[in-house]
């Protein structure tokens, strides 16, 4: 009855044996035999050749690859709804010492390039305003809605002819390629993405994350180490989030979850009808209630987030099956 966040779903049992099997003897922090295995196995989903640090948390892997790709003095462009933005509690501006994130606007929480070269257009180049250094969106964005390849690349294009960095957070990146259907190559590193937050704890993961570098930007791999250590998150037996991470890429375990979870949201979508205020894309289904329906919806044992006035987010894990899923499409259908 629990449609509040995907957070609050519990780690999936691959993951849980995985860790049980990483309890035993071997080295400390990040020499263990786990997480010598990340860069391959992380190459292999991707297509390439990649560099993948694990982390505890979405905001520490967010915070610490835009501070490998942005100076304290620099900007990173994001969209006003993002969630470096809304919910990081200015860790980006933290970790990175000092950077200035620069706000733009877009429907479903995306960025468009004519947006972005709008904000670039005031800048005058000079001592006075904050350089832009990096670029950052999310995928999904904050509404659930999937930026396609050719939207990441169109970016891309944008980022690399003024020298940007470009970063990707994919705190649901699992259930963009679930809606896509496209290799995990073409929405990252082949449009342009230097770094991805690749997202695994609203997914089945239960403590783990992954900063995935790619093409040059795997040189900033050391630097993120430094970083990491730094600002508290090498953790001392961190074959626990390596083993995590493996477990949720073997036969592609990462994405079965994802589909599972956009499969429910649908079914949410298909429901809710015309009181969709977006498509839905993703595993979040964002709903017009009046006060008066969200409080009937509440009464019944129903759980969910109110967004916006007169809007509700209903988030959809990978876990909830359709004896889960069907009682509130039911009771949305009713209202």
């Amino acid at each position: 009855m629990r449609f509040f966040s995907d957070n609050a779903a519990p780690a999936c049992q691959p993951v849980l044996d995985a860790i049980a099997a990483a309890n035993r003897l071997d080295t400390a922090y990040d020499g263990d035999a786990w997480s010598a295995k990340l860069d391959a196995a992380m190459g292999e989903v991707f297509e390439t050749d990649v560099s993948a640090l694990w982390v505890a948390t979405g905001t520490a892997a967010n915070s610490l690859a835009l501070a490998a790709l942005c100076p304290p003095y620099g900007a990173i462009v994001c969209h006003e709804e993002a969630h470096i933005q809304i919910d990081e509690c200015g860790a980006p501006g933290f970790y990175t010492g000092g950077a200035t994130l620069l706000l733009g606007s877009g429907d479903g929480a995306k960025l468009a390039p004519d947006e972005v070269e709008r904000m670039t257009g005031r800048m005058r180049g000079d001592v006075h305003q904050t350089p832009i250094h990096a670029l950052s969106i999310t995928q999904a964005s904050e509404y659930g809605m999937v930026y396609s390849p050719d939207e990441v690349a169109a970016l891309g294009d944008v980022a690399k002819a003024h020298g940007w960095g470009f970063h990707m957070d994919g705190a649901r990146f699992a259930n963009a390629i679930a809606h896509l259907g496209c290799a995990p190559a073409d929405v990252t590193w082949r449009a342009g993405v230097d770094a991805l937050s690749f997202g695994f704890v609203k997914n089945g993961g239960m403590s783990a994350e992954a900063i995935v570098l790619f093409g040059d930007a795997r040189e900033k791999a050391a630097e993120i180490g430094f970083r990491r250590k730094r600002g508290g998150h090498l953790l001392s037996k961190g074959r626990y989030l390596a083993a995590q991470i493996l477990a949720m890429l073997e036969d592609d375990l990462w994405l079965e979850n994802g589909r599972a979870a956009n499969a429910g949201a649908t079914a949410i979508g298909e429901a809710a009808g015309d009181r969709l205020v977006y498509p839905v894309q993703a595993n979040e289904v964002f709903v017009k209630l009046s006060a008066d329906e969200a409080a009937s919806l509440r009464a019944m044992g129903f759980d969910f987030y109110d967004w916006a006035e007169g809007e509700a987010r209903l988030v959809i894990s990978y876990d909830r099956t359709p004896e889960d899923i069907d009682p509130l499409a039911q009771a949305i259908a009713a209202l």
